[in-house]
């Protein structure tokens, strides 16, 4: 079973109230999902592994570690995943990023691939799947089965606040995906939006309401 991880730092906390609060203008709340999804990147990357190097400083030479090779890829999910991406690029210059993009099926309900775009050598990487509300777990489900249809064998989900049921379907969907969340909230109400959430993170994001 997948591990979830719910972060508790006083600096994310502090910033998910504010970017809840439903007067938070276009502008800051652009500025809150890029900061939260830096700091979640920085505990969601803690597990990198590290290597030993020798550095030639000014006064001698120092025994430092680096990050050991390991190669990473930030997927969002189109479009609200795209706020969080400015943020973790920030943490991380080199890192790789490529694209998902889903429609829902009207009829049989199901998500629709109608984008996928990722680096060449994406199934060499480790695969951080963003997407700021984990609400159904539909997107999420579907986006990680295309990552491993591609080829892909380490990936991660990360969203900004989940709801049980999303969580869940996560879980039964893919056990080996582990989430990471600023907030589990209570439930999702009658038509798929978390509560009490912050209502739909793609339209607070880009102006659209």
């Amino acid at each position: 079973m997948s591990k979830v991880y719910i972060f508790d730092h006083p600096l994310i906390q502090h910033k998910l109230s504010i970017l809840r609060d439903k007067n938070t203008s276009v502008k800051e709340f652009r500025e809150l999902v890029s900061e939260i999804a830096q700091l979640m990147c920085y505990e969601a990357t803690r597990d990198l592994p590290l290597e030993e190097i020798q550095v030639e400083t000014p006064m001698g030479i120092a025994t430092c570690r680096r990050i050991a090779g390991k190669k990473l890829a930030i997927v969002p999910i189109l479009r609200a995943g795209l706020g969080m991406v400015d943020g973790m690029v920030a943490m991380m210059p080199n890192v790789k990023v490529g694209h998902i993009g889903l429609y829902r099926d009207p009829e049989t309900l199901e998500p629709v691939k109608y984008y996928f775009k990722m680096p060449p050598d994406v199934t060499e990487r480790d695969c951080i799947v963003v997407d700021p509300m984990l609400a159904t777990g539909g997107s999420a489900v579907a986006s990680c089965t295309f990552l491993k249809e591609a080829g892909v064998r380490s990936i991660k989900l990360m969203s900004i606040i989940g709801a049980p049921e999303g969580i869940a379907a996560m879980q039964e969907a893919h056990p080996d995906v582990d989430i990471y969340v600023a907030a589990k909230d209570e439930k999702l109400n009658d038509i798929g939006y978390i509560v009490p959430g912050l209502g739909d993170a793609g339209d607070r994001i880009f102006g659209t309401k």
